[in-house]
């Protein structure tokens, strides 16, 4: 194990970016913080999670897939796609490390793969960062995910006065070799008492061991009961349909592909999209989800039921909370996850 005592992290960031682009999490004037390129100057932000998760380096908000020139009955194609520079991401949390298996499952290991995601995969290297004070509203430990020991090319720990780091992949390994030179030896005493510690704190969590029992990798036939539950008429009654939930998600992974004219023809990107939203998936017919009740549902019977079901019990959820604090109706995963287990329909 290596580590660089607190007040020496710049120098570590710095080491980093002489090689790669680095981002790493920065308070913004609204006192929120997000991911921006490092350099000198800009300071680590102290806060548990950034408004939106490093899945945007993966999966950006808007895409430039391909372009079309038409000069009168030729067409042309233009790939835009460039190898992406090498890059480091960090200070990401457990929650959202996770959340990246569950878009691989997706634009990974399935047929076909989708080359834009799986070349800035190849490209980013991710430092995760241990919570060492988890939110209330977290619910991590809930989907069997340590945040005490997050994954990543990288793990990172903040005990006492210095940063710790382990690698965990060759890229990991790689890449805290190039700064070794900063870097000092050290004993993993200080980061296992840490663990301990962040391990008590995420038991106690108010939503630390929600009951999945009626959810998960189930059989089809409990599938069609969580489907025809009344539940989904509570559920859907106060959204707003506002997408809020859906965009700071780190799981969330739907788009849409549109199509714009320039000077210099047409220009295809493809950008994020919303479940919640009226027009979503609408066809020249109609929409196949005319109500928020049908758009509701979809969205946490994904999450907790379909995905699952074809994943070997793996929920399309990984309990960062950014719903629960960012829902301006206050209706989230966690009430449907209790609602479902309430139920005595299901």
């Amino acid at each position: 194990m290596l580590s660089i005592s607190v007040d020496k992290i710049n120098a570590f960031f710095e080491a980093v970016a002489k090689n790669e682009k680095l981002y790493i999490p920065v308070d913004s004037d609204a006192g929120k913080a997000n991911f921006e390129p490092w350099e000198a100057g800009k300071t680590l932000s102290g806060q548990l999670k950034t408004v939106r998760s490093a899945k945007d380096f993966f999966f950006p908000k808007a895409e430039h897939m391909v372009s079309y020139q038409v000069s009168g009955k030729e067409i042309t194609v233009e790939d835009p796609r460039r190898d992406v520079e090498d890059f480091v991401v960090f200070g990401v949390r457990a929650c959202d490390a996770a959340s990246f298996a569950i878009i691989d499952n997706v634009y990974l290991h399935m047929n076909p793969v989708d080359s834009y995601y799986k070349n800035r995969r190849e490209h980013g290297t991710v430092i995760t960062l241990a919570c060492n004070e988890p939110a209330k509203t977290c619910f991590c430990v809930s989907y069997k995910i340590d945040a005490a020991n997050p994954a990543g090319d990288v793990s990172c720990w903040q005990a006492g006065a210095s940063y710790f780091f382990n690698a965990n992949t060759d890229k990991g390994k790689k890449l805290l070799e190039s700064v070794k030179a900063v870097l000092a030896e050290a004993d993993a005493k200080a980061v296992d008492a840490l663990k301990k510690e962040i391990t008590e704190k995420t038991e106690k969590l108010p939503f630390a061991h929600l009951d999945l029992s009626k959810l998960g990798g189930v059989k089809p036939e409990q599938m069609m009961k969580v489907f025809n539950s009344k539940i989904w008429d509570k559920v859907a009654e106060p959204c707003v349909a506002c997408g809020t939930c859906t965009y700071i998600c780190p799981t969330c992974m739907c788009f849409d592909v549109r199509d714009f004219k320039t000077n210099k023809g047409v220009r295809q990107v493809r950008c994020w999209d919303s479940c919640m939203y009226s027009d979503f998936t609408q066809m020249a017919a109609a929409n196949p989800r005319l109500t928020q009740k049908e758009r509701s549902r979809q969205r946490f019977m994904h999450k907790l039921v379909y995905y699952p079901m074809a994943h070997d019990g793996l929920f399309s959820c990984v309990g960062c909370g950014r719903c629960l604090e960012s829902c301006p109706v206050n209706m989230n995963i966690v009430k449907v996850i209790k609602a479902v287990q309430q139920s005595d329909d299901i």
